[in-house]
């Protein structure tokens, strides 16, 4: 295998948090019940490293509302771990929300096939990002976000400049303030989860960090979008046997009908909402 030096200068001039030495050592020494405590320590900071930056994700939030409501498309990109994570909230959300396929879309430097294997130097290239959005037919009625720990990630920091430069809307998701993600994007949320458990591994802390923010982001805007009622997923696709099991249950509480009405008039409409507006 031969190796390449970054030719992004990012990562040598600015001092990365979730770089910096884990306050651990001799992990090879530690019994497995002190690495999974010591692990369970550090994974409780993660939660209000993201408390502390709700303030940035309502603006982004909002901002992603305003181009939805209007027929616009919502992107993910990321390299990694964290252009899997993006893969994985946007493939969720037309099961969960019923919205159809496209309205949000992962896109993960190297492709499809880096989902299952690391492509060596794909997050390297500043202009492939674009070129990627571009298959989409991206215009200034969609959104992008931005994943990347470092905020340094070429691909995706080159990705959201070049959205800027068109008039896009851009939001960064980071663990690392003052970084050049944070720099670029209009609506960076940077949630500060310090150095990982074993140094540099942000699929750990980072990455946990990313995944609340993304179910965060993703839920509040179908919520908004009327994707839900009350507290219940009235549009989600009825894929499985246990997701027409809690339909029927949701029509039985809504309607007062017996199990067997209820799945009757559901599998008639193919969604709870239809099946809701049927009876009024």
């Amino acid at each position: 295998m031969r190796f390449r030096k970054t030719t992004s200068s990012n990562l040598s001039s600015m001092k990365l948090l979730t770089e910096s030495s884990s306050g651990y050592n001799h992990l090879e020494k530690m019994p497995v019940k002190e690495l999974l405590k010591n692990i369970n320590r550090e994974d409780k900071t993660v939660a209000q490293s993201v408390q502390r930056a709700l303030p940035r994700e309502e603006r982004l939030v909002n901002a992603v509302v305003k181009k939805m409501k209007k027929g616009g498309r919502l992107f993910y990109i990321g390299a990694g771990t964290s252009g899997r994570l993006g893969i994985t909230d946007a493939s969720e959300c037309p099961p969960t929300f019923g919205v159809e396929h496209g309205k949000v879309i992962g896109i993960i430097a190297g492709g499809d096939g880096a989902i299952r294997r690391a492509v060596e130097f794909a997050e390297d290239d500043s202009a492939q990002g674009w070129k990627d959005l571009k298959k989409h037919n991206i215009s200034a009625a969609d959104v992008v976000i931005g994943i990347t720990a470092s905020g340094t990630t070429p691909y995706v920091v080159g990705a959201i400049r070049a959205c800027v430069k068109h008039k896009i809307t851009t939001g960064g998701i980071t663990c690392n303030p003052g970084s050049p993600l944070e720099a670029a994007a209009q609506y960076p949320v940077v949630a500060e989860t310090g150095p990982e458990f074993v140094t540099g591994s942000t699929r750990m802390k980072a990455g946990t960090a990313q995944k609340l923010i993304l179910n965060m982001i993703s839920t509040a805007v179908m919520i908004r979008l009327g994707h839900v009622k009350g507290n219940k997923m009235v549009d989600m696709q009825l894929t499985n046997n246990k997701l027409v099991e809690r339909g029927t249950r949701m029509l039985m509480k809504e309607l007062g009908l017996n199990h067997r009405q209820a799945e009757k008039l559901l599998l008639k409409y193919g969604s709870v909402r239809k099946a809701i507006q049927s009876r009024r």
